[in-house]
């Protein structure tokens, strides 16, 4: 087994002209590929700006432009990639925000739809109905290529430690967060959030932002980061755009686990009993 990877996040700034953001996006790859990353991530929503009309009238079918292109820079950079998300018609007509995962020769090796969509209002400060566009996913695919196990999970999906966990319990030994977290919710869980997945199911996560576009409607807070199993925070971007490097050791998971056992200490007997039929708050 492969012990160590190099990751890559491309925090790309997102402009207005999608063909201009799948060059531009191009050229991020190539860099992170020439410096050695076998793993390069991109960040939610990377080919359009993360504005529901904008969205509604870029959203592709698959095989389309945007996965057409991950594909083919997969294949050419000899690289997994994990293609952020874009806006995916699905064959019952609704949209998804969908992130595509494709290998070394370019063969698609997973697909995740978001699962939670991003209804909040903050008086004041953020109202946002992803509801309003985007329909939501209803599975969690866990990832695997070679020895490498991992999830995708998008954006707001972090906030949902059931989901995490599920993806620990399944085997994966990496969380790729493709988000956009805005300027209330940024500074506020941003850190936190991945922090605690990670320390929470001993894994890493590796959370992809896009940089931050003061001409932008919806301003994206940035600091893509890579946190390692005990939380400590490996790599991290500011707002401009960057492309950030992490050496994943695998070995630090079997450590963890085997100092801490989290999850031979689980006591699922209590928790059966008391979800049972639980009510929401």
């Amino acid at each position: 087994m492969a012990i160590k990877l190099k990751t890559a996040i491309c925090q790309m700034r997102v402009t207005d002209d999608k063909i201009d953001n799948l060059n531009h996006a191009r050229e991020l790859i190539h860099t992170a590929a020439r410096s050695g990353a076998g793993l390069v991530v991109l960040p939610e929503i990377f080919s359009v700006p993360y504005q529901t009309e904008i969205m509604a009238a870029n959203a592709e079918i698959f095989p389309g432009p945007s996965t057409s292109f991950l594909s083919a820079v997969a294949r050419q950079e000899g690289i997994i990639l994990v293609g952020g998300s874009i806006p995916e018609r699905g064959q019952d007509g609704k949209i998804y925000n969908t992130c595509y995962v494709f290998d070394d020769q370019g063969e698609l090796i997973g697909k995740q739809q978001k699962l939670h969509l991003f209804d909040i209002d903050i008086p004041g400060q953020i109202s946002f109905r992803e509801s309003a566009l985007l329909a939501a996913g209803n599975r969690l695919q866990i990832i695997k290529h070679k020895d490498l196990v991992f999830a995708v999970i998008i954006c707001y999906d972090i906030r949902f430690p059931e989901l995490a966990r599920l993806a620990a319990l399944e085997g994966a030994q990496v969380l790729v967060v493709p988000a956009a977290f805005n300027l209330t919710t940024g500074p506020a869980h941003w850190e936190l959030l991945m922090r605690s997945r990670a320390v929470d199911n001993q894994l890493f996560v590796i959370a992809a932002s896009p940089a931050r576009n003061h001409a932008a409607k919806y301003q994206a807070w940035g600091h893509s980061l890579v946190a390692d199993p005990w939380g400590t925070i490996i790599s991290e971007a500011g707002i401009a755009e960057e492309i950030i490097y992490a050496e994943l050791d695998f070995s630090l998971i079997t450590k963890l686990r085997r100092e801490m056992p989290l999850f031979l200490h689980r006591r699922t007997d209590i928790y059966d009993l008391h979800f049972k039929d639980r009510k929401e708050p």
